[in-house]
């Protein structure tokens, strides 16, 4: 029997991180585009030192006692970590890791995207072509929304709300921003960047991103009465985690008039999208693509495995999960 270590991997991942793992230990690898039950999970674990897991995996105490006391580390590729239960993992000394700062540019472009494609109607426009539908240009066909001038509201100012708000800035854009706490002075200097709290940020912006971490605290953040105090003028994107956006209440923002437009790359139930919002032309909705980069995804990988193969050394991963506290 070997004296490797073994490393199980819930999903698909670049070789550039396989690669790494097969030098540390022996590994074994879901090998499907497909997305494993979590009996398949459970089975996979099993015996397990290091579990390299991607969000759509499930990290809870069923998931740990499948691993067994030998588990040393869970490395999630993925910022968000709202799929592991830290406080389980704590409680059996299990080291959690992330992949923060390698996805920050791919996001922040497939966020400022949605805000290019949802205020120009680009989404509208490609079907029109693609059904076939007559066309004509004309002064007064298909007007959108420009975007100079007007204020962004950020909700959570972290590394990629901040990768935005420099794009913003340079479409001529001014920055709002509600965070748990305000970015250093000079952050806020060089973006023009001002605090405000949430109702003030959803009554005074022009569009609404939402870049904050999904937790309980967020869910729903934005529902029915943030709509009604948003401009009807007004347009939300999210590039987080769907369930920090009430659906439902968004469809009947969307199908009201009570906001113009929403830019959508997460939903609350994925890969099930609200079949209300299938029906709104003022909806881009595009398939968690936020990383969706050649280099980003080798970056994620390579990272993630950094993470596992230094805890499986002894040495301090590069970027672990703080524990959550008492």
């Amino acid at each position: 029997m070997s004296d490797r270590p073994r490393i199980a991997v819930t999903g698909r991942i670049p070789h550039a991180g396989m690669e790494l793992l097969h030098e540390m230990g022996e590994v074994v690898a879901w090998d499907s585009l497909d997305v494993p039950s979590v009996q398949q999970v459970h089975e996979m674990v099993r015996g397990a030192h290091a579990v390299v897991t991607l969000l759509t995996t499930k990290v809870d105490d069923a998931f740990l006692d499948a691993a067994g006391p030998q588990l040393k580390v869970v490395s999630n590729v993925a910022v968000g970590h709202n799929n592991i239960d830290l406080a389980a993992c704590a409680a059996r000394g299990v080291v959690t890791t992330n992949t923060p700062g390698v996805l920050t540019d791919a996001t922040a472009d497939i966020a400022m995207a949605l805000v290019l494609m949802v205020t120009r109607r680009l989404g509208e426009g490609e079907r029109v072509i693609r059904r076939g539908e007559p066309w004509q240009w004309g002064m007064f066909y298909m007007l959108g929304s420009g975007i100079q001038g007007r204020r962004l509201g950020i909700i959570g100012m972290g590394d990629i709300g901040q990768a935005l708000a420099r794009r913003a800035k340079a479409f001529g854009m001014t920055i709002a921003y509600s965070n748990r706490r305000p970015v250093a002075p000079a952050v806020e200097a060089e973006l023009g960047a001002q605090l405000m709290s949430l109702d003030e940020l959803f009554a005074t912006s022009d569009i609404v991103s939402v870049n904050c971490p999904y937790s309980p605290a967020t869910h729903h953040l934005v529902s029915t009465a943030q709509f009604e105090l948003m401009k009807p003028t007004a347009y939300l994107v999210n590039t987080a985690r769907g369930p920090i956006v009430d659906e439902a209440a968004l469809v009947q923002a969307l199908q009201s008039g009570r906001i113009a437009g929403a830019g959508l790359d997460v939903f609350e139930a994925e890969p099930t999208v609200h079949p209300g919002l299938l029906e709104c032309d003022n909806a881009v909705l595009v398939p968690h693509l936020g990383s969706a980069t050649v280099e980003t995804r080798n970056a994620m990988a390579r990272l993630a495995a950094h993470n596992a193969v230094n805890v499986l050394s002894g040495v301090e991963p590069p970027t672990p999960i703080p524990p959550p506290a008492n």
